[in-house]
């Protein structure tokens, strides 16, 4: 990899390129959204900066139009003077009343885009593949819906309003300045040229290291995130020095990226206000000796000079302003860069068109839509060639045929898979880990699609069938629980919001969770925070697997569903379980092996391949590689 200034420089101008679509895309929300309000701030800021412009060119009225002509004859008069001073502090009240507004709605458009960009990247989550959460540290993708969007803040609220006060200022002040003395005019641009190089060198090599100072923010939320979940593991290894060794090297790293970005940013404004004051002596030297001696057609009177260098204060100033906010623009737009991966990440991709709708039989017994809740429920299927619509009802047949899998190109995890499950049998998948019992399971909820193959649903393709209506049908109840904030009966209702009392109390007797349920301080009411940590892991598979018996659904599918209850909780929850699986078609994943005896077929699978089925008797008698899983005795070829 290439070292030194020249690395540097590639790296720096790659990144303002990246960095200008990203800007360009901010400016033109914020036109879309905020365009009236974005006119009142440009209209607000023109007022400000021509009230400040008059008070400036007031100075020279002031001294050439009323203070010296009042020493040269001792006048005492104040009536004139007063009223200039009047109309000069109506103009700064403006200015001031006009400054006010404009932060107002500044403040109005910043958390409404703020507000918005959460909500838009939330939305996308939701729509993205499990694939994508399945690659990316979820404590990273936190780190976009607050760090990444405080960056905007920054910029929205303060930076973009005061560069465009300083566009404004600045070519106000250069009008003003050429007005006054060309001469002196031209000495402030040549030592602006000279800032203005001054913090493009400084910029340059700060804006790099601002984007690695997003990355690392993101890399530190990752592993803070992902050392809190797995704290009782640290602490049980006794890895606590080896993970905050860990923890201390990405620290350093943001460290060591946030003090490169910052050295230089942190320098341009002292390095700017230092040039601005070196411009102020040379105007003033220059300036005076124009003055004393009288050089040119139109001399430099004592108020031009004092105007003018009021001006010359006024024209670094913003300059100097811009030089700062450019740190808080370079930060935005590593900030937004990430927030744009995560808007422009390819939803999960839904080709299905198959959907799944109430049924009843009409008069002459054919399946037809029903516009009311029946308990009944068909597959809606539009054929387009012929422009006609049949039903099939929702039975719950699965098959695999020739099914591969590929989590990525190079390496193929599933081989062959041929599966046929009956409606209403009980299907049982066991093996070692890793040998492609879960994805299995996935492929069956669509959080992947097959490579090659084909999975057909009651005898339709399951690429056809929308991916929402194809997971309805389905019940899950995984290893990892998750429950969410809220009541007991909030997170049972999960599986079917519009359920009634009587219907969440039904599925918790089913599950067996009724007991535990009404033990609690407030029954059904119970608040659970942190993903139900005042339960035991058994009381949150319970509620899990009420959340699946709500759901009713004709396809359940059990990964390892009872592997965190003990042996007694285990008794009472098999009778409701295998109450919920009667009449379904059930795909369970088990260690257990004495759990899934009363499979129909049980399929020992081992890296990707389908080695034995049967049920649990013939596999037995055939003392293969499910003996030996359910006895652990080896047997000798």
């Amino acid at each position: 990899m290439p070292r030194g200034p020249q690395a540097r420089q590639r790296a720096t101008k790659e990144d303002r390129k990246a960095a200008m679509p990203v800007l360009g895309r901010i400016m033109k929300y914020l036109f879309r959204h905020y365009p009236i309000h974005l006119i009142i701030v440009v209209a607000a800021i023109i007022t400000s900066v021509l009230a400040s412009i008059q008070g400036m060119l007031f100075t020279q009225t002031l001294i050439d139009a009323y203070i010296l002509p009042m020493l040269a004859t001792g006048s005492t008069d104040f009536g004139p003077l007063a009223g200039a001073i009047l109309r000069v502090a109506i103009y700064y009240a403006i200015g001031i009343a006009s400054t006010y507004f404009m932060n107002l709605l500044m403040v109005y458009v910043t958390q409404g885009t703020l507000k918005d960009f959460r909500s838009r990247l939330f939305t996308k989550m939701e729509k993205l593949p499990i694939s994508y959460f399945d690659t990316n540290k979820h404590g990273d993708i936190m780190s976009v819906y607050t760090n990444d969007i405080d960056t905007l803040r920054q910029m929205i609220s303060q930076s973009i309003p005061q560069i465009i006060n300083s566009a404004f200022m600045v070519t106000m002040v250069l009008i003003s300045m050429f007005s006054l003395d060309w001469r002196l005019a031209l000495v402030t641009i040549g030592m602006t040229v000279f800032t203005l190089f001054a913090t493009a060198a400084l910029a340059k090599r700060s804006g790099a290291n601002f984007a690695k100072q997003q990355v690392a923010i993101g890399k530190v939320n990752a592993e803070i995130e992902e050392t809190m979940n797995g704290q009782k593991v640290v602490k049980v290894f006794n890895h606590e020095a080896e993970t905050t060794e860990k923890f201390r090297k990405l620290n350093d790293d943001l460290c060591d990226a946030s003090n490169k970005a910052n050295r230089y940013a942190n320098a341009l404004a002292p390095v700017n206000a230092q040039i601005g004051n070196l411009s102020y002596v040379v105007l003033a030297v220059f300036g005076g000796m124009l003055a004393l001696f009288g050089v040119g057609a139109n001399p430099l009177t004592v108020g031009k000079l004092a105007s003018f260098l009021a001006l010359n204060r006024s024209f670094n100033m913003p300059i100097a302003q811009v030089s700062q906010q450019l740190n808080f623009i370079v930060m935005a737009m590593a900030g937004g860069k990430r927030i744009f991966e995560l808007l422009d990440q390819e939803p999960e991709v839904d080709e299905g068109y198959v959907m799944l709708v109430n049924s009843k039989k009409d008069a002459n017994g054919n399946i037809v839509e029903s516009k009311e809740r029946t308990g009944e429920w068909a597959w809606k299927h539009y054929h387009k060639a012929t422009d006609t619509t049949d039903y099939k009802p929702l039975t719950g047949s699965v098959e695999f045929s020739d099914v591969k899998f590929s989590y990525v190109p190079e390496k193929e995890v599933l081989h062959d898979i041929d599966i046929y499950a009956y409606p209403g049998q009980k299907i049982a998948f066991v093996g070692a880990t890793g040998a492609g019992k879960t994805t299995i399971i996935n492929l069956i909820s669509r959080f992947y699609d097959v490579s090659d193959g084909r999975i057909r649903y009651d005898g339709i393709n399951i690429n056809k069938i929308k991916k929402d209506d194809l997971r309805h049908s389905l019940g899950m109840v995984l290893q990892d629980t998750h429950l969410f904030t809220g009541t007991v009966e909030e997170n049972i209702k999960f599986g079917k919001e519009d359920a009634t009392h009587e219907e969440v109390v039904a599925a918790a007797k089913l599950a067996n969770a009724h007991g535990f349920i009404k033990k609690l301080s407030d029954g059904y009411n119970t608040v659970l925070t942190g993903d139900g940590g005042n339960l035991s892991q058994g009381q949150r598979q319970l509620l899990s697997i009420a959340r699946a018996a709500i759901a009713d659904p004709p396809v359940l599918i059990l990964d390892e569903a009872t592997s965190s209850i003990d042996t007694h909780t285990e008794r009472l929850v098999q009778e409701g379980m295998d109450s919920l699986m009667k009449g379904r078609t059930t795909f369970v994943i088990a260690h257990r092996l004495s759990t899934i005896r009363n499979a129909d077929c049980i399929m020992v699978l081992d890296a990707g391949k389908i080695i034995e089925r049967g049920s649990h008797e013939d596999l037995m008698e055939k003392k293969g590689r499910y003996y030996q899983l359910y006895t652990g005795k080896v047997v000798n070829a």
